[in-house]
């Protein structure tokens, strides 16, 4: 699915956060305009939580499930792919050489995708080539160098600095959601509405989960070991961000925001 590798791998922590994810709380610019009997793709699927939303909202339409890792699609395949959901199947695939006859869907979803690639523009061609005239590819990323939280913490800002390092290091993009609307011109798309969303932590059990997984990422998963195998960080430098994360998650007025652009295209 990418030309890097990706930034956060496949760790418990990253997937605790995949597996939250819904179509409700993650695609809601694009729920106004599905129905029964469409035929969607969801690139990057993942553990497959936004793609079972999406093939219960167009049912019996069929829905499609991508993703570069053949264990993650394994997985979503054995939890979602059940008599339950027929139209629904998974596939390993990738987001450059998608492969479907041009015109086959009429939805083309992707979120929180174009910022793990070095070539945006090229994958949302690719999403276009395979998305039917007069149907929508619609597609969701956040910013990290707009995330904003509350109360001040010189630890957490220093474990955000090392994620958009990282990115540079890569030549991914940390920043895709302010990037969406530019690469989808870019992309030849004849019309795009561009929109933004957030998601919001600050409830002591959303700050206890978002902080915990957060710590638990910036030293257990493929993100700690991109920055200190590429000498971005040392262990003790992660185990600080950690630390961050903790004392952020601990206090009681504690507010973290995630901030997401979005567009929805039309070929």
């Amino acid at each position: 699915m990418t030309d890097v590798p990706y930034t956060h791998g496949h760790h418990e922590s990253v997937l605790r956060s995949h597996r939250w994810r819904t179509a409700a709380n993650s695609a809601g610019y694009l729920l106004p305009h599905l129905r029964s009997g469409l035929a969607v793709l969801d690139v990057g699927c993942g553990p497959g939580n936004i793609t079972a939303d999406l093939a219960d909202r167009v049912a019996p339409g069929a829905v499609v499930g991508v993703d570069a890792a053949e264990a993650i699609v394994a997985a979503a395949a054995a939890e979602w792919g059940t008599a339950a959901r027929p139209g629904l199947r998974f596939e390993v695939g990738d987001v450059y050489r998608l492969g479907y006859e041009d015109g086959t869907f009429d939805v083309v979803h992707a979120h929180q995708v174009l910022q793990h690639l070095a070539d945006p523009v090229a994958a949302l061609v690719e999403m276009r080539r395979v998305c039917r005239s007069g149907g929508l590819v619609a597609v969701r990323d956040a910013d990290y160098p707009a995330m904003t939280y509350f109360p001040p913490n010189p630890r957490l800002d220093r474990s955000q600095a090392l994620y958009v390092a990282l990115s540079g290091v890569l030549g991914t993009h940390c920043d895709a959601g302010r990037r969406l609307l530019s690469w989808a011109r870019s992309a030849g798309f004849s019309e795009v509405t561009p929109s933004a969303s957030v998601w919001c932590f600050a409830t002591p059990e959303e700050r206890a989960w978002w902080g915990g997984l957060w710590a638990d990422r910036v030293t257990s998963s493929d993100l700690a070991d991109q920055l200190v195998d590429g000498r971005l960080a040392t262990p003790g430098d992660l185990e600080a961000g950690a630390e961050g994360w903790r004392e952020w998650a601990a206090a009681p007025d504690g507010w973290f925001a995630v901030l997401h652009g979005e567009v929805l295209c039309r070929p």
